[in-house]
């Protein structure tokens, strides 16, 4: 038993077994068969290598130096918009905007809900959804209880009550509340619960489901009624918490039912929250702030699109020219150019306004830092877009790496496939010899020795034999083996 091998870079490579007796050879396996196998294990090999290299070069940005200077640009541009005309609470030209547009809302909700009022009578559709949305947790501070137990403010008790903040956790409050007639609390750090302080609120309902879909409703219709201030409000009203700033009254409520400590800085920070609050951080100033951020991210894609439709216009044949074509080079969302254009521009934009903030807290404490306000300031829809851009690039950067790596390894084995591939056609090549080896038999059978010798002869060169041993003919064959060739190498 024999192995046929092919020395290589000072290696040994087997390639088939090769078994030999004593009248003829053959493979472990067919040739032919293992030829196919091997080739089409390679074309497997080279999709699969082609797709990597598609999906990296997705992952890649293929952005230039007007891209970034754009997108720069661009953050810069709203991050003056957000210094000038978003601010802070009561100084926000667009927050003025945008408090009357959230008043019309309002209206439109209640009119649909049945409210026949006049247009602008913003109290009389607020006072309208208070009543058709009733929940027990409205305590406003004018009571005794809720002035010396709860210290509600009319400013406050959005905040303070679980029920009013816009989040899953206040959702979850709300429902217990209006099946248990309670109100939920957080107080500084505590979680206080009155019961059944409305004596005549009537959660509807005539099993669980409905009751959860009734409760459901009182929720949402009674943070419609809110947003923009209560029946009573005089001016602009304190609307309903920022669901950002809600989580500091979430943390508490959680810990508490889990009877874990709270510590003085969940209770500092809950404070700090409520102090940003009473000085009109709402719902409503929150979504002033994303203003500037959507134009942001609306002007980069804008920008990314012009330049590719322009670029496409330029090197693109009118005869070979289509929509599909057009909106494949020109698509702004899902490529990793538009998405690092994108980190660029809220990055610059997140610079500039955190600067302004930085700055404006220090000159309204006299060179020390105010924290209230500088978080006033600041412009948390930005950061948290800010975020989600550099958790993508992050993620895109991972994904880059594992393909990297993939890719090596793949290269690696197409080269050995190719490789193999090569060998077995080598092989296929001079073992291809059914023909020549009947040159015995011919001997054996017919006198026509000399066409026989012919087949050696060629057998001899597919073996690689020296050149200079060969047998060419009779001859040559007498003299070997009468010892001529002996003596002459003697």
């Amino acid at each position: 038993m024999n192995l046929w091998h092919k020395k290589k870079n000072n290696e040994h490579l087997m390639l088939l077994e090769l078994s030999i007796n004593e009248n003829d050879y053959e493979f472990a396996s067919d040739i032919k068969t293992a030829l196919s196998t091997a080739e089409s294990k390679l074309d497997i090999v080279s999709t699969r290598l082609e797709e990597k290299l598609e999906c990296l070069k997705k992952l890649t940005p293929e952005c230039d130096k007007t891209d970034y200077i754009l997108s720069a640009c661009s953050g810069a541009m709203c991050g003056v918009l957000d210094i000038f005309l978003v601010g802070k609470p009561g100084e926000s030209p667009i927050g003025k905007i945008t408090d009357k547009w959230f008043d019309n809302r309002t209206e439109d909700f209640a009119r649909l809900c049945g409210w026949e009022g006049e247009k602008g009578n913003l109290s009389s559709a607020i006072r309208y959804l208070e009543k058709k949305f009733k929940i027990p947790y409205d305590q406003n501070g004018i009571g005794d209880i809720a002035k010396e137990l709860l210290d509600l403010t009319p400013t406050d008790h959005h905040f303070k009550s679980l029920g009013h903040n816009p989040t899953l956790l206040g959702l979850f409050f709300s429902i217990l509340d209006q099946f248990r007639n309670t109100s939920h609390f957080i107080v500084d750090g505590e979680l206080i619960t009155l019961s059944k302080f409305d004596g005549e609120f009537y959660l509807e309902g005539r099993d669980i489901p409905s009751k959860l879909l009734c409760g459901f409703v009182n929720w949402f219709g009674h943070l419609i009624s809110d947003i923009s201030g209560s029946s009573s409000s005089k001016g602009r009203g304190m609307g309903i918490p920022s669901p950002f700033w809600s989580w500091t009254n979430d943390i508490i409520a959680i810990k508490k039912s889990l009877k874990i400590p709270v510590f003085e800085f969940d209770k500092s920070i809950n404070e700090l929250a409520l102090e940003i609050y009473k000085q009109g951080y709402d719902a409503r100033f929150q979504t002033t702030q994303a203003i500037p951020v959507f134009v942001n991210e609306l002007l980069v894609r804008l920008i990314y699109s012009i330049r590719r439709v322009l670029r496409y216009v330029s090197v693109t044949k009118k005869e070979d020219r289509s929509f599909v074509s057009l909106w494949k080079s020109c698509e702004p969302f899902s490529n990793a150019t538009v998405k690092r254009m994108l980190t660029v521009a809220h990055g610059t934009f997140c610079a500039i306004d955190a600067g302004d903030a930085i700055a404006r807290g220090f000159i309204a404490r006299g060179g020390i830092l105010n924290i209230t306000e500088f978080l006033l300031r600041l412009n948390i829809v930005g950061i948290g877009r800010f975020s989600i851009s550099l958790y993508g690039e992050a993620r895109r950067g991972l994904k880059r790496d594992s393909i990297k790596d993939d890719l090596v390894i793949l290269k690696r084995e197409k080269l050995i496939l190719v490789d193999y591939v090569d060998e077995l056609k080598y092989l296929a090549e001079i073992y291809d010899d059914q023909a020549l080896l009947s040159f015995s038999n011919e001997l054996k059978e017919s006198n026509m020795y000399i066409h026989a010798f012919e087949k050696t002869v060629i057998l001899a060169e597919k073996r690689n034999v020296i050149k200079d041993e060969i047998l060419r003919n009779k001859a040559d064959i007498d003299s070997y083996f009468k010892g001529e060739s002996t003596e002459k190498n003697g």
